[in-house]
Parts: structure tokens; sequence; C-alpha cells
């Protein structure tokens, strides 16, 4: 059985833990109110981003253009989108795990990499990081998703990469987050036109007509398109780490309260049974003068 100085050192040790725990949540919860409010304001916004043109790209009929056609190229660009500390629950594994755990073979994937320590676990198992920009998971503005949309596009329009994806936890309320792998390029017109008859003929896919050349018209649209979305997953993803921080912050905090709990009953017994002994030396020891 473990002494009274040890078990006291420990829930001093579980107790300092435990500020410090509970530090963090604290400010978890403050900076997660703030992100809170930001992602549910532009939530809207880049859904509608996301619907209105992945439909428009798909009515584009056989426009010549590399955004709504399969490509010669079978390399994956996905951008992953990740925390640069840790202490968040599996914020980060879970966005990992879309990736390992999807049929991609990881040979034909190159990583665009937001956050450090997505990029940590993904260079540990062997992927090819292309890029980073993980100070953009401290910080980031409307033009940092401008840089990351032109360098993947560059990329893309070279025939490089054959396809665009994005790797990144969406937010849905507190306490509730959900690791995504969206797909940004090519659109593919069967994979967003729905058949409502089941006759194998899409019921919506009506020619979309644009004053300006076809071609110009989509190569203005997609820029834009795929910059909104990177930076509304930024946002989302901000959200997300805090909320996820929080919950795993409150949790090593009741953790530890309750890890106190038993070693102050160890603490007790212990003491308690020290002070048994010693009252029994002491009568003993009367006994044996009488």
């Amino acid at each position: 059985m473990a002494s009274m100085r040890d078990i006291k050192r420990r829930r001093e040790s579980v107790s300092s833990t435990q500020q410090i725990t509970k530090a963090m949540k604290l400010v978890s919860t403050v900076k997660l109110q703030r992100a809170k409010t930001r992602a549910l304001k532009s939530k809207t916004y880049f859904q509608s981003m996301y619907n209105t043109v992945t439909h428009l790209l798909a009515k584009s009929g056989t426009i010549d253009v590399p955004y709504i056609k399969e490509q010669e190229c079978k390399r994956k660009a996905i951008l992953t989108i990740t925390s640069n500390r840790g202490l968040a629950g599996g914020y980060n594994s879970n966005v990992v795990k879309l990736i390992t755990k999807s049929n991609f073979d990881k040979e034909d994937i190159d990583i665009y990499n937001i956050g450090r320590k997505g990029r940590e676990l993904l260079e540990r198992k062997g992927y090819n990081i292309k890029a980073d920009y993980s100070e953009l998971a401290d910080g980031f503005c409307y033009a940092d998703a401008i840089k990351v949309c032109n360098a993947l596009l560059r990329e893309f329009d070279e025939g490089n990469i054959g396809e665009i994806y994005i790797a990144y936890t969406n937010f849905k309320n507190t306490v509730s987050q959900e690791a995504i792998l969206l797909k940004l390029l090519p659109v593919i017109p069967e994979d967003f036109v729905k058949d409502e008859d089941g006759d194998g003929t899409p019921d919506d896919l009506l020619m979309m007509n644009f004053e300006i050349p076809d071609d110009e018209a989509l190569r203005l649209i997609v820029p834009k398109y795929v910059t909104s979305l990177i930076y509304g997953a930024l946002v989302e993803a901000v959200a997300s780490e805090n909320g996820a921080r929080m919950q795993a912050m409150d949790s090593a905090t009741n953790n530890a309260e309750e890890m106190i709990g038993r070693l102050t009953l160890q603490y007790n017994r212990a003491r308690q049974g020290s002070i048994t002994q010693e009252l029994t030396e002491i009568i003993a020891g009367a006994e044996a003068i009488s």
C-alpha cells in the first residue's frame, strides 16, 4: 500500500493538473463563443454556395473546361484542416482517419496541410505533404483562402492533379462536430443531379445559359467557389476545435475531481491506520511497563 506521503504528493499533482484543465476549459469556452457566432453566420452562405455552384457546373453540358469532367491524372489533392495544438480529444485524429481509411492509394495523394498536428500524423503514416499552411490554423482571412485556392487550381489546371478534396471538421453544435471529406473538383453531373423517376435520366439537367462565353464564365465562378468553401471550412474548423477542446478539458477536469476524491479517501484510510497503529503501540507499551 502506498504511504501517506506518496498519496498526498499524488493528490497535489492531480489537483495542479485539474487547475490547468479548468483554466483551459474556460479559455476554450470564451474562444468558442466567438467562433460559434462566426460559424453560424457563415454556414448558410457557404452551404448555398456549394449547392448552387455544383448544380450550375453539373448543368453546364459539354463545355470544354476541366472542372466538369474526369481527368486523365489520377492524383488527388486533399486540403487537410487540423489544429496546431493538441488536447482537443479526437479532433485531429478524426480528420486524419478520413484520409487513412479512405479507398485512396497513399501514393496518389498530395496533402495540402493546415495545422501542425495533422501534418505530424500524416507524415508519420507516410503521406506526401505537398504544401504546408499551418500558420492559418492560428488566424486567417479571406485573402489566405484565395492563396490556398490559387495553389490548388494552378496544379489542377496544369494537369498535375485530377481531383481536389477538403478534409475538415463540420461544426454542428457545441457538443457535436463531424469530420467530413468533401470533393470540390471536378464536379461530375451524375454526382449532383437527381433522377426522380428512376428511369436513368436526370430530371433537372436543364442546360445553363451564360451571357458571356461559357468557359469564361466558369473560369470566373470556380475560383470564387473553391475559395469560399476553403474559407467556410476554416471557419467551421476553428469552432469545432474550440468545442472539442472545451469538451476534452471538461472531461479531464471531472476525471481529476473523481481521482482527487479517491486519493483523499485513500489518504484518510492510511492516516487512520497510522493513528490506530500508534495507539496500539502506546497501549502495548503501557501494559508492558505495568
